[in-house]
């Protein structure tokens, strides 16, 4: 039998000896070829791995870990960190920072794994470095980094990304919104989803928004913007978002509260938009595929949940997003079927919009050459005048 298997297995026979094999003996081979299995193990599984490989370890042992912190792991780095100071303190600390200062990359984000458990003020020399390392093209390495910069409480860092949001770089205004929310800067809330209405990269930074905040406190603070970086989010599910992310951000939860609360024109175009989306899920297996039997289930869930909205009493609440200010009114757009409505925004002073009601109006085969030449008054950045011109 496959020794991963047994290792990864429910006989505690057989894992026992596999992981007090693994510590004792150093065996840096059998963790590598762990470490291959990453993407082919269930979270739950890389826990169990983790909780057996800890139980293994003891004051005799332990230093036999340092072997392994080769062969990076987002599943066992927290575990490794967390045995190496439990039974050290802080007296592996100048061995990690030497890591830290000329290991590989994997080796790195270790030792700053294991800075996150060592007090605070011995790690003050490591500030400038740290600030570095968040910028990482290893995001292991960036994550972590960021994580004890948090700790720390580092405002350099921080004031940086706030910064960083105003850019005219989508990429940096990204990678600000990321160390923001591994930050946990939660104050940072209303300017991250500020950036991610006016950004092209608003459904990425959605799909950010949930590990700083949950749905449950968002709604909480502000029931709109909630619902706008859940429209996101919607809109993002499978093509940018995963369909696990459906379990990751509670979304049963959030469309049962939806559906028993009092119906306004933002909750209609989210339940709209979400009745649509998992019915598409759920029609077409390939969506489902490679997903886990729990996000299935949840997916199917959420449909059967979402089968119970009314359509016809949704309707009625979209024409109140048909406004310039809307930050919904792209999303409700897609929902509106009387011409009239949609002629009314070819006045828009947003050139996207007016692009989009055009668009909309060919696909219902009532667009008119009038309707070009009002929306060609309007518009005036090259790109957008010359997809008007075609349509």
């Amino acid at each position: 039998m496959d020794i991963i298997k047994k290792l990864t297995g429910k006989n505690p026979t057989e894992y026992e000896v596999v992981a007090k094999s693994l510590v004792d003996n150093s065996d840096v081979e059998l963790f590598a070829k762990l470490v291959k299995q990453d993407d082919f193990l269930f979270d739950f599984i890389k826990d169990n791995v983790a909780k057996r490989i800890q139980s293994a370890c003891n004051k005799d042992n332990y230093l036999n870990l340092l072997a392994f912190l080769k062969y990076y792991s987002p599943s066992y780095d927290t575990m490794i960190a967390r045995v190496l100071y439990s039974f050290s303190g802080d007296e592996l600390l100048p061995e990690m920072k030497e890591l830290f200062l000329n290991g590989t990359e994997a080796e790195k984000a270790y030792a700053v794994k294991y800075f996150s458990f060592v007090q605070q003020e011995f790690l003050s020399d490591m500030l400038p470095l740290l600030r570095k390392t968040s910028k990482s093209d290893f995001e292991p390495l960036a994550m972590n980094s960021i994580e004890v910069l948090s700790l720390l409480k580092d405002e350099v860092s921080k004031a940086e990304a706030l910064s960083n949001l105003e850019s005219l770089d989508e990429f940096v205004k990204f990678d600000a919104v990321k160390f923001l929310v591994t930050y946990q800067a939660k104050d940072c809330l209303d300017k991250i989803v500020e950036t991610m209405k006016y950004s092209t990269f608003a459904e990425n930074i959605a799909a950010e928004i949930p590990y700083l905040l949950s749905f449950e406190d968002m709604f909480q603070q502000d029931s709109d913007s909630a619902l706008l970086v859940l429209c996101n989010i919607i809109n993002a599910i499978p093509e940018i978002i995963p369909i696990s992310s459906v379990c990751d951000f509670c979304l049963y939860e959030v469309f049962n509260k939806l559906i028993n609360e009092q119906l306004t024109s933002t909750v209609a175009v989210a339940l709209r938009l979400a009745k649509d989306k998992f019915e598409e899920l759920c029609s077409n297996d390939e969506y489902l595929f490679d997903a886990d039997k729990n996000t299935k289930d949840e997916v199917q869930e959420i449909n059967e949940l979402l089968k119970k909205v009314n359509t016809k009493k949704l309707e009625s609440f979209f024409y109140d997003e048909l406004y310039d200010e809307s930050d919904f009114v792209f999303f409700a757009l897609d929902f509106v079927s009387e011409i009239e409505e949609l002629e009314t925004l070819l006045d828009s002073n947003n050139e996207t919009l007016i692009l989009k009601v055009l668009t909309l109006l060919k696909e219902k085969s009532s667009m008119t050459s009038e309707h070009k030449n009002l929306a060609l008054q309007k518009v005036f950045s090259p790109n957008i005048r010359s997809v008007v011109e075609v349509l």
